[in-house]
């Protein structure tokens, strides 16, 4: 049997922005969340719940940062990723030019 802590929380979604997810503590629990962030989750879409721990790493955000806020604040807040230029904006060597 191990000692290592499980963090439990549930995982929102919002049609408003993609790639910003709301993490809680229990399904359906949002009286941590400020107004201004439930502003952004009008309609809050549940994509799962999840069993964090420090074994299981995250694939945008640091696992021990999330454990953290859903703790001390009772949410965390995973921003969309910075896009990357479009590939328009690329200057390309003059040997890659057809």
């Amino acid at each position: 049997m191990t000692d290592e802590k499980i963090v439990s929380c549930a995982i929102y979604k919002t049609v408003k922005r993609d790639g910003l997810y709301l993490y809680v503590k229990e399904q359906n629990e949002f009286s941590d969340v400020p107004d201004e962030v439930m502003q952004q989750f009008s309609k809050p879409e549940h994509v799962f719940d999840l069993e964090l721990s420090v074994s299981r790493p995250l694939a945008r955000a640091d696992v021990l940062v999330v454990m953290k806020n859903l703790e001390t604040k009772g949410f965390y807040l995973q921003m969309p990723p910075k896009l990357e230029d479009p590939i328009d904006t690329i200057t390309l060597p003059d040997s890659l030019h057809g």
